[in-house]
């Protein structure tokens, strides 16, 4: 294998990846082959996407350019793995959330969904170097939020509200 970047991006590209696909698959309606191929694709195109932009050192540098968007736009990495797999971005829409941002960092993946939803971390593993890893948000609320976070609550939804 070659030296450099793309030989440490393996686990958090995969994590991202399988993330969406998971995504997809509880959406329903998208074969298992499929989605197998499509996460494949997409891990492909991320690793030439983020190839000369990840930098382990400074993990937070070109964290724009590795973002992942879907905001009324479909982001094109994640269209072009669809392409392949012959989703168009009409479905694709009807898949995944209208709101997600996936960030693939060195040593951290979060995303959120919504625009003003908690951020929840995928995957974290310490950096070398030791620094300790930032407090996160209470991860708690994350767990079930990719389920619900397809639609927004109608009025009637309460919301639980925790009374001291």
């Amino acid at each position: 294998a070659g030296s450099g970047a793309g030989a440490d991006m393996r686990t958090e590209i995969s994590t991202a990846a399988a993330f969406v696909t998971r995504l997809l698959r509880a959406a329903g309606g998208v074969g298992e082959e499929q989605l197998r191929c499509f996460r494949e694709c997409l891990q492909e195109a991320m690793r030439e996407h983020y190839r000369h932009h990840w930098f382990p050192l400074v993990p937070s540098k070109g964290s724009g350019y590795r973002c992942i968007r879907i905001n009324h736009k479909m982001d094109p990495l994640i269209g072009k793995a669809a392409g392949m797999i012959g989703l168009s971005h009409e479905r694709l829409f009807q898949l995944l959330p209208s709101e997600l941002t996936l960030w693939v960092d060195p040593f951290e993946v979060s995303y959120r969904i919504g625009e003003d939803g908690s951020i929840c971390v995928l995957y974290e593993s310490p950096q070398p170097g030791g620094k300790a890893a930032k407090q996160l948000e209470s991860r708690t609320s994350c767990k079930e939020e990719w389920r619900i976070g397809r639609s927004s609550p109608s009025k009637s939804y309460n919301m639980m509200t925790v009374s001291s």
